[in-house]
């Protein structure tokens, strides 16, 4: 079992950057393909970015493509989102989560562990 544990949320003005940061504990990360999905209010969590065990697959939501950049390094067990040109719509919770699946998947039913959430607010 892992357990995942969000950082870098916070306040940003539209055009700006964050780096969010994902980091696992209680089992070796590396067997474990990850993702990141956020929730806005009113709305239903949505598929972000995903990423394989190895980090060789990559996949993206079409809001987010060319914006954002899912990553990972194992030797430290923890997973990345860099999200530049930040826009309002982005505002949400951002969550990351893994599973033990080996390919990527984009419903929230795929993944088995989740972290507890870091906000981030775009403002205008």
């Amino acid at each position: 079992q892992v357990q995942l544990v969000e950082s870098g949320g916070g306040l940003v003005q539209a055009g700006g950057s964050l780096r969010l940061s994902c980091a696992a504990s209680g089992h070796t990360f590396d067997r474990y393909g990850g993702a990141w999905f956020r929730q806005a209010p009113g709305n239903e969590r949505e598929f972000v970015a995903a990423i394989t065990w190895s980090g060789d697959r990559m996949r993206y939501a079409d809001s987010v493509q060319g914006r954002f950049t899912i990553s990972r390094d194992n030797a430290k067990n923890t997973m990345y989102l860099q999200m530049n040109s930040l826009k309002p719509e982005d505002t949400a919770v951002y969550s990351c989560a893994a599973t033990l699946l080996g390919g990527i998947y984009f419903q929230t039913s795929d993944y088995t562990y989740w972290g507890q959430g870091t906000q981030v607010t775009v403002s205008s």
